[in-house]
């Protein structure tokens, strides 16, 4: 008798800021959740549709089964020829950001969004805190029937987590970004609430990564450095996910007393 097939995992939607974000900081998660049967899909918040990380993407994300590219098209902070004629990321109103951000989730309907954490991903990179910032707003501002109502009918997803590194997970990779002049801000180990194992699919991330090919082969950039180090230590660096939970919107229920 064959295997019965895995229960369907929350639908989920990754909202990252450059082409290779989704693979790097939930490549694992994304091809689980496919894997199980879950309505998985990426919001990438910078470079225009038209470019080569553009084409990047949409083979990473047909490894991990998220389908296709869904790209706001703004330009990368440190790149202008990223979007020509576009405004940067970090320059963009953000509410202008938040309302196409609202537009996909109310279009994708999903249970679990996942974005950047609030330091901006480790390196602290301007386009990965604007992408929080406007994720956490846009998150909670697609269930308000009053926003947005020509983006779709309203929808609250049922939690929210952020990508994260804790304090205890960068003992190989810290070094490794120093020696390229980055930083490294990574959070106490109690503000992680999910870490993943994601060994199971560490094949699916890593090709995923490896779609990435102008990253890969730079030697600054995180699938650079990953693709220069042996398979044993790469493996331990990207074999786990870790995500802070936040809520995703208000607690429907009786009214009480303001506490703390």
């Amino acid at each position: 008798m064959p295997a019965p097939h895995p229960s369907p995992r929350p639908s989920l939607l990754g909202v990252f800021a450059h082409p290779d974000d989704e693979s790097l900081l939930a490549g694992g998660v994304l091809a689980q959740h496919a894997a199980s049967g879950a309505r998985t899909g990426v919001v990438t918040a910078t470079w225009a549709p038209d470019t080569h990380r553009a084409a990047e993407l949409a083979d990473a994300l047909e490894i991990l089964g998220s389908g296709p590219p869904r790209m706001l098209g703004f330009a990368d902070a440190r790149i202008p020829e990223s979007a020509p004629a576009r405004p940067r990321l970090c320059d963009a109103p953000i509410d202008t950001v938040v309302d196409q951000l609202v537009r996909h989730i109310r279009e994708t309907r999903p249970d679990v969004v996942i974005t950047h954490d609030a330091y901006g991903q480790m390196t602290g990179h301007p386009d990965h805190l604007r992408t929080h910032r406007a994720t956490v707003i846009a998150v909670h501002a697609a269930g308000l029937e009053h926003h947005c109502p020509d983006a779709g009918a309203p929808w609250r997803p049922k939690a929210l987590y952020l990508a994260t590194y804790p304090h205890s997970s960068v003992g190989e990779l810290a070094p490794l970004l120093a020696r390229v002049g980055k930083q490294e801000l990574s959070v106490p180990d109690d503000f992680v609430t999910a870490a993943v194992d994601v060994n199971a699919w560490l094949d699916q991330k890593w090709n995923a990564i490896l779609a990435h090919r102008s990253e890969a082969a730079r030697e600054r950039s995180l699938p650079g450095i990953l693709a220069r180090l042996p398979a044993p230590a790469r493996e331990r660096i990207i074999s786990t996910e870790y995500f802070t939970r936040l809520e995703a919107g208000p607690t429907p229920g009786a009214l009480q007393e303001l506490t703390v």
